[in-house]
């Protein structure tokens, strides 16, 4: 494949331990950790998998329409998509990219929400050997310009909603092919008379699509047609080439394509599969996805893995209407669902959603951020089921971790991100360099199949955050207790120091979401002359009334006196990414701009 000049996995890094550079290696032997996780695996869990199971995605995503195809594969508005005809669509899109000279290697962005035409356009551009893009739909002029000109993308496929800033991000991209879509496209073949009225409404009653201009643009649906006719010529990945660039970062700075192989994601979905296979029936299993697939949570778990067990996907696009949820949900029955802890929040606070029954509800998954107990506790009360928490960034493909699943001995919401998945190790590296203990916190490093290839024409990147010996360090402070589960403390970058004192704003967090009136809760660091940093929260509340005052009374009751917030902040909202991850970052700088103008 045609690739740029990037450093591997294992390029030198900082060789000084204590030098502050993330990928340095320890100073010390294995420790006392290594493998002690063995013991707490569930029964018939293998310590390793066979990557070489499958040669790529698409060898995998093959079989499942062989297996599964007339089974129904997405459901949309009210239409649903069958594992054959997702195959159908998907080699035609494949071909039709073929013949507009997409060859292996070439990158495609995927600017798209969940719909039908998110998977039809993930499995056509890897059929075709190119690597997906993944783009946030709800990108502004300038962070799709940025990841265009990075990815060096030649092809993009848009949401018309969103083509106005396609073509406004065109300028200096390499992007030479554009392909639109409208929400109505795919719901059904023939005349489709359902899909174009709801084309027509978003578009004209309801002035959702902005007027573009974009000439070489062509329609998907016309694009199909050609794909249709033309014979796909067969083009077989292997374990080393790039699938996706999926970019992260973006919060915390510039945005960095993490390179994952098809050996990376095959790895993942190999792990999740034997992690779950003794619970896992022969009856077909339906789950929510409010996740948007071009996240890397809901990519691997809900876009891939499920399509292994032939799984229906219930597509959501707008995650955040929660009453549209509830109304597409109304009369459906789900037996999984993977949410964040933000969404299950606002679930929990909608009436209809509390009167569910939930009896069919077998798995609450949570990922992408940390889940607060009272989240899990609320959600186990209205549901009778709890939240079960797995580990995983972008960088890992994502799952590093996992939680033991026993449909039939559902424990309770422990705070624990679960056990290393197989054949992944997992240590703590220490400020000094030296690898912690048992109980010992520690920057959280990890070892793996689904590791990463590197970040995307940034070596200097990549080699911050892997080592020699391929060890990624996470930026995310743990602990490992005696049976080898893992419990995460915080972000190392989010870390606020009080006169000296470490402080964890998921500690603060997760105290104050205690509170019954308190809806979401944000805490942060700013800069102070005597304490060095003091605590400042920000929190949207359900009680007009409540006041800074019972928030600080409720944290001295519940927190060591220098945890204690100095400054309460009440707000309508807080800011976050489009998967719901509150973003204390953009918080940290607000408070920091108002003391320079100050």
């Amino acid at each position: 494949m045609n690739q740029p000049t990037q450093l591997q996995p294992g390029a030198p890094a900082a060789t000084q331990p204590g030098a502050g550079t993330a990928a340095q290696p320890a100073t010390q032997s294995a420790p006392n950790t290594d493998g002690i996780w063995y013991a707490s695996y569930p029964p018939d869990v293998p310590r390793d998998i066979d990557v070489d199971q499958y040669e790529s995605i698409p060898r995998f995503f093959d079989e499942c329409i062989e297996q599964f195809r007339e089974r129904v594969a997405f459901v949309s508005v009210g239409a649903s998509l069958t594992y054959g005809e997702l195959g159908r669509k998907a080699t035609a899109f494949a071909a039709y990219l073929q013949s507009i000279g997409v060859k292996p290697g070439d990158r495609v962005a995927i600017m798209l929400p969940n719909t039908f035409q998110y998977p039809v356009a993930l499995f056509g551009t890897l059929k075709a050997g190119a690597i997906v893009v993944n783009v946030n739909p709800l990108y502004t002029v300038r962070e799709l310009s940025h990841q265009l000109k990075d990815s060096g993308a030649q092809t993009i496929i848009v949401f018309e909603t969103f083509a106005k800033t396609v073509e406004d991000s065109l300028a200096g991209t390499r992007v030479q092919n554009v392909i639109v879509t409208a929400l109505g496209d795919l719901l059904a073949d023939g005349l489709n008379l359902k899909g174009r009225a709801l084309n027509f409404v978003l578009k004209h009653v309801k002035k959702m699509v902005p007027a573009y201009r974009i000439p070489q643009a062509i329609r998907l649906l016309d694009a199909l047609a050609i794909g249709y006719k033309r014979p796909l010529v067969a083009v077989r990945p292997t374990h080393a080439d790039i699938a996706f660039l999926q970019y992260t970062g973006g919060t915390t700075g510039v945005a960095k394509g993490a390179m994952l192989t098809h050996r990376n994601i095959i790895a993942n979905l190999l792990q999740a599969k034997v992690w779950s296979a003794g619970q896992l029936s022969g009856e077909i299993e339906t789950v929510l996805t409010p996740l948007p697939l071009y996240h890397i949570y809901s990519l691997t778990v809900n876009a891939l893995i499920f399509l292994g067990l032939g799984g229906r996907n219930i597509l959501i696009a707008n995650p955040r209407d929660t009453k549209r949820v509830m109304m597409i949900i109304r009369h459906e029955k789900f037996t999984g669902i993977t949410a964040i802890n933000t969404l299950y929040n606002a679930f929990l606070d909608n009436e209809e959603f509390r009167k569910r029954d939930f009896s069919d509800l077998k798995l609450a998954m949570a990922g992408g951020m940390a889940t607060q107990k009272a989240v899990a506790d609320r959600f186990k009360a209205v549901t009778g089921k709890p939240i079960v928490e797995g580990y995983g960034l972008t960088e890992c493909s994502p799952i590093v971790s996992m939680n033991p699943v026993d449909l039939k001995n559902m424990r309770d919401f422990e705070g624990s991100v679960g056990l290393p998945a197989p054949s992944t190790q997992v240590r703590f590296r220490k400020e000094d360099g030296s690898w912690a203990g048992i109980g010992e916190p520690g920057e959280l490093c990890v070892l793996g199949p689904q590791v990463m290839k590197g970040y995307w024409n940034r070596p200097d990147e990549t080699a911050k955050v892997l080592d020699e010996a391929g060890w990624l360090a996470t930026g995310d402070i743990g602990v490992m207790d005696t049976r080898g589960f893992i419990r995460l403390i915080d972000r190392k970058k989010d870390m606020i120091l009080v006169s000296g004192f470490n402080v964890y704003p998921n500690e603060i967090e997760d105290v104050i979401a205690m509170h019954p009136d308190v809806r979401e809760v944000a805490a942060i660091g700013i800069p102070d002359v005597a304490q060095g940093e003091r605590i400042k929260v920000f929190v949207v509340s359900r009680n007009p009334s409540l006041t800074a005052e019972q928030i600080i009374q409720h944290c001295r009751k519940n927190l060591t006196g220098y945890k204690v917030p100095k400054v309460v902040e009440f707000r309508d909202e807080l800011p976050q990414t489009n998967v719901g991850k509150i973003l204390r970052r953009a918080l940290r700088d607000e408070e920091i701009a108002k003391q320079n103008a100050a």
